[in-house]
């Protein structure tokens, strides 16, 4: 029997369907209403940002990023008191999300120019998948993710060998080309084979022997295979991933959401669903 409507469980219900589901009226509208006010919360430190604007309309804008916040900062509350254990909650992707919204409005009170971190909360705007049911964009995140942590492992030794590469043609750069071309160090030099290598090429440095010229032409090559290495990875572990329908309802006791169409536990937490 469900609780009744004047208990604390009945409230925690209703409020958990309210902020936590996306498949009822009410879930729907108060999504909605929050994607409305993060996207103007984001706005306003952005447009804050514009001198000429903020001479004019700054204490007003700062007046509306203090409004949101406090009502953030109320929003957040709730989803803590609602969910039967509100620490895994604050602990998953987006509780952490959620604290990071509030967090550079009252950290700005103590470190001037933290207040720009505001837009951190364009993160919260992930959630228009599930208000907008989605679930299929969500099962494709969830894909994505797989096949990141799947190639974590791959990608950390390919980075170490590049940094092992680039710590080497650093070296060698510094060897042949010296402090009379620019290179005046050995970490100078590394920043430019970092630089050389990424096909970025800012071009504050550069060889001026021809074996240092005929090096930076051998990285240049070198780095466009480079970059092609961790696409093929995660493009293989892609194709390896498993795909399962997702829906969009959230665990009532953590938060949790993503689960198997036909789940009936929380696949974190272990309640029912």
């Amino acid at each position: 029997m469900p609780p009744a409507a004047g208990t604390p469980g009945g409230w925690r219900a209703r409020w958990h369907e309210i902020i936590f589901e996306a498949e009822t009226r009410g879930g729907k509208a108060f999504d909605v209403a929050l994607l409305g006010l993060i996207v103007l919360s984001v706005v306003a430190v952005l447009l804050e940002s514009v001198s000429s604007i903020r001479a004019h309309f700054g204490r007003q804008l700062r007046l509306a990023e203090w409004v949101f916040t406090l009502v953030f900062t109320v929003e957040y509350a709730i989803r803590l008191a609602v969910v039967g254990k509100p620490w895994r909650y604050a602990r998953s992707f987006f509780g952490l999300v959620d604290l990071l919204a509030i967090l550079p409005s009252y950290l700005s009170l103590f470190f001037a120019g933290t207040q720009s971190l505001i837009v951190i909360r364009a993160l919260r705007l992930l959630r228009v998948f599930r208000v907008l049911k989605l679930a299929h964009f969500v099962g494709e995140a969830q894909l994505l993710r797989a096949a990141l942590r799947a190639s974590a492992r791959k990608i950390i030794v390919f980075l170490g060998t590049v940094l092992t590469l680039v710590l080497i043609i650093g070296a060698l750069m510094y060897l042949i080309e010296g402090e009379e071309h620019g290179f005046t160090s050995i970490p100078q030099a590394i920043y430019w084979a970092i630089v050389t290598m990424t096909t970025v090429g800012y071009g504050d440095v550069a060889p001026g022997t021809v074996l240092g010229k005929l090096l930076a032409a051998t990285v240049m090559i070198l780095g466009y295979g480079i970059i092609a290495v961790p696409t093929g990875i995660v493009t293989v572990e892609l194709a390896h991933a498993q795909r399962a329908p997702l829906s969009t309802e959230a665990c009532p006791q953590c938060g949790a959401g993503g689960h198997d169409g036909d789940a009936r536990y929380c696949k974190a937490c272990g309640a029912r669903l």
